[in-house]
């Protein structure tokens, strides 16, 4: 009967309504023929991008920041105030000024704005921690850096237990991807680890309309139990496979500590600090834009576990117990390779090296703002706990001078074995010779370092007959 009733009411209301339009039919058409036409706007479904398949491993998370704000079940804002790490000037806020998706992007911005009178820095920072922690796997992340003095964009992995080995850098950091605004034609990776603190630091060169401020890169980890291999659009750049952790005078934790626990993805855009230094008049803010097209976490089925920590490879000496590598410069080498010796300009250096007649030959048209702004430098020297060493080599400049001679650590936190000494350069040949007992950990790579840097002085300086050789076992 409620069925009979309704279809009865439903076959009135419609021979009403056709009466109805009778009525109108003729005023219906002439609107037809005059009235502009109508279109139902539609409102478009939201594009989702299609996460690629690596072989071997299978898809663990991924942001493609499809949707029109930051995906808060994924990341977190991390707000901190000014100066919290190096020296930085930002405040990390959870403003959508400094933190925004945008076409298909996540945008971390750094805006430049005044308080109580002076300059004053905000910018983004997103972690995912306790929401996307993860142990092993490989990170893929596609971003853009910005272009401008003391900027420092990040893409880096913390420990989701920071406390578990100690704090920093005893709990580990991996740094997939930095770059400084003043030199965005070069991207770090690096790991941190220890105590005392290590590192491992790799880079790579894009230069002109291939630089990491001028186009979107890749930048992944493959992070396992005994190794990571990080790499730039597929090419190697680092591979790691010796690392430690210790309380300082303790034994070391068992290896892979302290990369064997969960950690997170996090991004993020820094303002000034002690690497890149602050901004200038140069830096345009309105350009301040760190952005990010995808992150993606993949993991392999099972990783072994079962791993040991390689063994060094300790560079052995020369027939005359030499452990640097044409130190009478009787060959031609490249300069610019990792290979034996390599001539480096930073911060402002400029000026060049040769090898001409059995010497090393140093021409510098400006020292810079740092002692190694104009650098000469010889890696690979091994230096064994225990043992002692002595640095021999033969120097002259054209005009009296300074230089600073070390033998630093670039694997240990650039610790010093050989402490960084100011020489008087004469304009006649002179011998320097110094002795050093190796007090730390075993290091298969000291780094003999000429610097040149800073205090005004660039006259020529020739180097030959330099010697590193072991004066008891």
């Amino acid at each position: 009967m409620k069925k009979l009733r309704m279809t009865s009411a439903i076959l009135a209301l419609t021979m009403l309504v056709s009466l109805c339009a009778c009525d109108k039919k003729e005023t219906t058409m002439t609107e037809a023929l005059t009235s502009e036409p109508t279109t139902t706007e539609t409102v478009p479904a939201e594009v989702k991008t299609q996460t690629p398949d690596i072989e071997g491993y299978n898809l663990l998370w991924a942001d493609e920041f499809d949707g029109d704000a930051m995906d808060e079940s994924k990341w977190n804002y991390e707000p901190h105030e000014p100066g919290w790490v190096n020296n930085e000037l930002q405040e990390y806020t959870t403003s959508t000024d400094n933190v925004f998706v945008r076409d298909g992007k996540l945008v971390l911005k750094a805006i430049k704005s005044e308080k109580n009178g002076k300059d004053y820095y905000t910018s983004g920072k997103v972690t995912g921690q306790n929401k996307t922690d993860f142990l092993y796997g490989k990170v893929v992340v596609s971003a853009k850096v910005p272009e401008g003095q003391g900027l420092w964009p990040a893409i880096w992995m913390m420990p989701k237990d920071e406390s578990y080995y100690g704090q920093w850098p005893k709990c580990g950091e991996i740094d997939i991807m930095e770059s400084l605004g003043h030199q965005t034609n070069i991207s770090y990776s690096t790991i941190h680890y220890g105590e005392p603190h290590g590192e491992q630091q790799g880079s790579i060169e894009r230069s002109g309309a291939d630089s990491f401020s001028a186009k979107f890169h890749e930048y992944s980890v493959e992070w396992e139990p005994g190794e990571m291999r990080f790499y730039t659009d597929g090419e190697l750049v680092l591979t790691c496979n010796d690392w430690f952790t210790a309380v300082q005078g303790e034994d070391d934790k068992p290896y892979p500590a302290p990369f064997d626990q969960p950690f997170f993805v996090q991004l993020n855009l820094a303002v000034g600090g002690n690497w890149p230094g602050n901004p200038d008049a140069t830096t345009d803010f309105s350009k301040a834009e760190f952005e990010i097209d995808y992150v993606r976490v993949y993991q392999k089925p099972s990783y072994d576990t079962n791993v040991s920590k390689p063994e060094l490879p300790f560079r052995e000496a020369l027939p005359d117990g030499n452990f640097i590598r044409n130190g009478n410069f009787s060959e031609v080498e490249d300069l610019t390779d990792d290979v034996d010796w390599k001539f480096l300009l930073f911060n402002g250096g400029e000026g060049a090296a040769e090898i001409r007649d059995g010497e090393m030959i140093i021409t510098s048209t400006n020292c810079g703002t740092e002692e190694y702004s104009v650098q000469l430098v010889h890696p690979d020297l091994p230096m064994r706990k225990g043992h002692k060493y002595k640095v021999t080599f033969d120097i002259k400049a054209d005009e009296e001078r300074k230089c600073i001679v070390c033998i630093s650590a670039p694997n240990a936190g650039w610790i010093r074995y050989l402490p960084d000494t100011s020489i008087d350069v004469p304009t006649e040949w002179k011998t320097y010779e110094f002795e050093i007992e190796m007090k730390e950990k075993d290091d298969n790579n000291g780094r003999l370092e000429f610097n040149m840097g800073k205090h005004g002085d660039t006259a020529t300086i020739h180097i030959t007959n330099v010697r590193v050789e072991e004066i008891t076992g």
